[in-house]
């Protein structure tokens, strides 16, 4: 008997050593030298798990019932970046292993990177000088409260103390964040690259969130909030591009004020919004670029004046690829302006899987060879060819169809002034619960008639933490919050409620710093909004398996010093953040370096207060 107990724990362990060891080894993706992709899911308890990727839709995994490890391989696909997520019984969850995500307001993918031999694709990282890129804060009239944008600044700014630029406002599409065309669009490297070879002018980039709507707090507009925004011309988010976010780039940088240097343009609804914004603006901008998108035919003074209208435009320029499902509308808005007499360039793919990110990317590419040069912009227009002509077959873009890919979303997290409220919709689950960074154990959700559960909690509304949720023993990020904790790994969603005591949306006008950051050496540092040479520098730490953003994401390092500094309660700072602590620096006593790690505290509260406490020691 003592020796069968015996063998059996033996048996056991070794199966658990087995399972760990296939858990810590495997690599998730495998790209393959024939051009196919090997995906790899770990989950044991898993019933069906399928991959979804773009180059080849949603496919069915196997599943090695000793290991419990799932895999599928698919292609062959052309070298590029690829989203692409698993779907474990029904849940589509994010790649745990993968670093690299695509930022959005609804659905959660990791991504892909399939490399193309020597460097030959655009978007690339290659050994030329990088531009910096750096995240701002602005208090905008328009929405009344505070928005954010990403700036990209070219090789050199910072030296060229007496160079000016021009500027390009650069708009991702329906439920993305500014984060994509940065994160998954690559524009910094891209145009790194141009620059290098000497294909584009030094220019500035600037990502502006599309759907500021979503940052106001509950309220009379929430509803509208929940929605993709829409509308085009005349609302909050042109007001904010052109009465708040361009006054502030023109007073925060070094830009050439005027049409000739200012170029607007994006892809889909941004598209759209880039298009309405220029042309309702021809005495701002004269670079105007569509990638996979089209706007209103009935913008005043515009079309029906095809003369001075061209005489304003250096470039107007219009891609769309013909598996694409806007197709059909960009193809009508093609043939529109061309009826009407207005100068454009047409550019057309069928090869990068419609409308998608590698269209984007290449669309941005061509323009960005054009943008400020108008010799090369000239050119591009003469050799400007007519729409294609129809054949009644075109995909079209209806309200039926945004209904279908964009249905109304489920409220996660909903907050009140006391109190949050999280849901999922799993209909087929046997059991949700919340994982907190502040809970020890899960906390058990509620299911409704419609498979939606949710929990509400008390007294914790007021801050910022991780949290995400157990669908039958399967980790699942918020599929409902674009807010995602930047983790190297599994990424767990946070709280970023209104009511928080460092909430942006809560400090009104006030003077914001800005973070660069350089995530492929990992680090990041924060200029606070004090004027004049820093008396204090601190390094923060981040957590085993966290990126440098995460202090400032999650954290809100940057939201604590601005409201502080506002309130004239902390000294004029410099933080960093990476692995590796700065030294102060030789003879300069000033510099005296504070470090916080972030593994010396349980919960981002404690961090926070952690870093309080220390800014009020300086």
């Amino acid at each position: 008997m003592k020796h069968l107990i015996k063998s059996m724990v033996c048996l056991i362990a070794t199966m658990l050593f087995t399972l760990n060891l296939t858990a810590q080894s495997f690599k998730s993706t495998i790209c393959n030298p024939d051009g196919t992709v090997t995906f790899q899911y770990q989950n044991p308890q898993a019933k069906e798990v399928m991959v979804d990727v773009q180059f080849a839709g949603r496919k069915p995994m196997t599943k090695d019932t000793n290991s419990g490890l799932w895999t599928a391989t698919l292609g062959p696909a052309a070298p590029d970046m690829y989203p692409y997520c698993f779907v474990v019984d029904g849940v589509s969850v994010m790649d745990p292993q993968a670093e690299q995500y695509f930022p959005n307001e609804g659905f959660k993918n990791s991504l892909l990177e399939i490399p193309a031999k020597q460097g030959s694709l655009a978007h690339d990282i290659k050994d030329v000088r990088h531009g910096t890129v750096e995240y701002i804060h602005y208090y905008s009239e328009s929405l009344k409260t505070t928005n954010n944008a990403i700036v990209y600044l070219p090789p050199g700014y910072r030296r060229n103390r007496e160079q000016h630029y021009p500027v390009f406002y650069l708009i991702s599409g329906t439920t993305d964040t500014e984060e994509v065309y940065y994160k998954v669009g690559r524009m910094n490297y891209i145009l790194d690259n141009l620059i290098a070879e000497g294909a584009a002018k030094d220019m500035i980039i600037v990502l502006p969130y599309g759907n500021p709507m979503k940052l106001l707090p509950p309220g009379d507009m929430h509803n509208q909030s929940m929605q993709p925004a829409l509308q085009f011309g005349g609302d909050p988010f042109s007001k904010d591009v052109i009465n708040d976010l361009m006054p502030y780039i023109e007073k925060k940088y070094r830009t050439v004020n005027d049409r000739d240097h200012r170029a607007i343009g994006g892809f889909s609804r941004g598209g759209n919004q880039g298009l309405s914004i220029g042309l309702s603006n021809l005495d701002k901008f004269s670079y105007l670029c569509s990638y996979s998108s089209f706007t209103s035919t009935a913008i005043p003074n515009v079309y029906d004046n095809a003369a001075d209208t061209n005489s304003k435009i250096h470039l107007f320029w219009l891609g769309i690829g013909t598996d694409d499902f806007l197709f059909g509308n960009g193809r009508d808005y093609m043939e529109f302006l061309d009826k009407k007499g207005i100068r454009n360039v047409k550019e057309f793919t069928n090869d990068k899987f419609g409308h998608t990110w590698m269209n984007a990317k290449f669309f941005l590419d061509k323009t960005l060879r054009l943008l400020f040069n108008p010799e090369a912009s000239e050119e591009a227009m003469k050799e400007g060819k007519p729409a294609p002509a129809a054949t009644g077959n075109e995909p079209q873009f209806t309200p039926g169809v945004m209904a279908r890919m964009f249905p109304r979303p489920i409220i996660s997290p909903e907050y009140t002034k006391d109190a949050v409220t999280f849901r999922m919709k799993a209909e087929n689950a046997q059991k949700v619960t919340l994982k907190t960074d502040f809970a020890d154990s899960p906390i058990e959700m509620q299911r409704d008639n419609d498979g939606v559960w949710s929990v509400t909690l008390n007294g914790h509304a007021l801050d910022t933490f991780e949290y995400y949720f157990i669908v039958d023993g399967t980790n699942v990020a918020d599929p409902n919050n674009m807010y995602l904790s930047p983790a190297k790994g599994f990424k767990p969603s946070y709280t970023n409620s209104p009511f928080a005591p460092y909430s942006f949306a809560a400090m009104g006008n006030i003077e914001h710093g800005v973070v660069s950051y350089n995530l492929n050496r990992q680090t990041a540092m924060y200029r606070s909004p004090a004027q004049g040479r820093p008396q204090a520098s601190i390094q923060l730490i981040p957590a085993e398996g966290m990126t440098v953003e995460s202090w400032f994401k999650v954290g809100g390092a940057d939201a604590v010093i601005d409201k502080l500094t506002a309130e004239g309660k902390c000294k004029h700072v410099m933080v960093f953040s990476g692995d590796n602590p700065r030294r102060e620096r030789p003879g300069n006593r000033e510099m005296n370096v504070k470090v916080l790690k972030a593994d010396d505290f349980k919960t981002w509260q404690e961090r926070r207060n952690a870093l309080v406490n220390l800014l009020n020691s300086l």
